[in-house]
């Protein structure tokens, strides 16, 4: 016997999915509420390391993920000019033989989770939001946008960074801070011969490419910009050819021509970071993902751990007949390593920020991967 038997997931998006489905495998009656009618997430690609594919492997899509994505292994690193200093080695993950790194498009992936979910048997419904909620006893009473009214013996918050489940359980959490550097992604052709991500190393900036499908990459550039600023979506194409401009390596110097294409899709956004500290749950609402653990991208698992936490979640649930049992479970195996990918990621920023140490930075990177790849 769990220690549910019904829940409300509040967000479809990665760890929301992840939660749902491994929910609903367990007996607990989903239901899966997103605001956004088409469900359907914009971005470019996103890379996807070793550890979070072989959570997408317990969650039963890694085969999709491998023939539509881009599985890979390692990571060539240069020189603003070109030259080539190192392949960093990807460990191998522990339990599995997932790939050790890949990417895929970002949108792809979203799909081939969501068809996962309606296979499930997670009752989805989109376009509507909740407007209020109560607990008492056993339940939590939820009020729809569209005038239901509903109860669960759980809620399940993973409605993102800017969380209004967050807003209302947690109002003592401060708003998100920007970290000083912003991202800009791409979209852009694979170049024959690429097999696996390269990263370009400049003066407080780098530009890396990603494989995510037979004939497409993703490429990010990561530029330190002091304050928060706005920059006109007219001039994005431009910003960003003149950001490569510098970089000499002939996959970085043919990108630049295709930042003038519509397929580019070019985006940027400014860089923050949230660590919320345990307990994430108040009473019977429990907040997972980017709700509660949003990391800037320098180790690649922002996605990873949501995910996880979903599977995590969900496998506590089953193992308890008592909730605070459940969540409790929950908690001892997320928070540390949640907390480990947050606040290395901001350390990894603020020494490339600063012009720091290459030392510790590469420490970072070696210790982190190492640690992803342990079972959760």
């Amino acid at each position: 016997m769990s220690a549910i038997q019904t829940a409300l997931i509040v967000g479809g998006g990665f760890s929301g999915m992840a939660a749902a489905i491994t929910l609903q495998r367990a007996g607990i009656a989903v239901d899966l509420l997103e605001q956004d009618a088409s469900w359907c997430p914009l971005g470019a690609g996103i890379t996807i390391g070793g550890a979070t594919l072989r959570a997408l492997e317990t969650l039963g899509v890694y085969p999709q993920i491998a023939a539509e994505g881009a599985p890979t292994s390692g990571l060539d690193m240069y020189t603003q000019q070109g030259h080539h200093v190192a392949t960093l080695r990807t460990p191998p993950v522990v339990g599995s033989s997932v790939a050790d790194t890949g990417g895929i498009m970002r949108p792809v992936m979203a799909r081939i989770l969501a068809d996962a979910t309606r296979a499930a048997g997670v009752n989805v419904t989109l376009g509507q939001t909740w407007t209020d909620l109560e607990q008492s006893g056993d339940q939590v009473h939820v009020q729809f946008s569209d005038g239901q009214r509903r109860s669960y013996d759980l809620v399940v918050g993973a409605d993102g960074v800017h969380s209004k489940l967050r807003e209302r359980l947690m109002p003592e959490v401060p708003p998100l801070q920007y970290i000083g550097q912003g991202v800009w992604r791409a979209v852009a052709r694979r170049p024959a011969g690429l097999e696996r991500g390269a990263m370009w190393f400049g003066q407080h900036i780098k530009c890396g490419v990603n494989p995510v499908s037979a004939t497409q990459m993703y490429v990010y550039i990561t530029e330190d910009r002091p304050t928060k600023e706005h920059i006109d979506p007219a001039t994005w194409p431009a910003v960003v050819k003149g950001l490569l401009a510098p970089f000499a390596h002939p996959i970085i110097q043919d990108l630049i021509p295709q930042m003038d294409l519509p397929e580019a899709a070019i985006d940027y956004r400014p860089l923050a970071n949230l660590l919320v500290p345990a307990p994430w749950n108040r009473g019977r609402v429990v907040l997972i993902g980017d709700t509660v653990a949003a990391t800037t991208p320098h180790l690649a698992s922002g996605a990873g751990i949501g995910i996880e936490s979903g599977i995590v979640l969900g496998e506590e649930l089953a193992r308890h007949d008592d909730l605070q049992a459940a969540l409790d479970a929950f908690h001892a195996r997320r928070f540390e390593r949640c907390r480990m990918v947050v606040k290395n990621s901001e350390r990894l920023c603020k020494i490339e920020i600063e012009g720091g140490d290459k030392a510790e930075h590469a420490q970072i990177m070696r210790d982190s991967l190492m640690a992803l790849v342990q079972p959760i």
